[in-house]
């Protein structure tokens, strides 16, 4: 997953012109937290109630990857 993000994040800056990414993760995996924080996500906060799962409300986490190669 992690060569895959890569390849695929690279796609997005330099192909499409993308300023910034998104990607979010409940605060449990633990597995997702960890490859999105080695790829440089960087947390910007959390979504309260913002995706309804088996019945329950989850608040996931939000993760931004700025385009490295702008400044700015």
């Amino acid at each position: 997953m992690n060569k895959t993000l890569q390849i695929t994040n690279r796609y997005c800056f330099e192909q499409l012109g993308l300023h910034r990414i998104m990607a979010n993760h409940l605060p449990r995996n633990v597995r997702s937290e960890r490859l999105l924080a080695s790829l440089g996500f960087e947390r910007e906060g959390y979504a309260r109630a913002y995706l309804k799962i088996a019945g329950v409300w989850e608040d996931p986490i939000l993760r931004t990857l700025i385009n490295p190669g702008e400044n700015g």
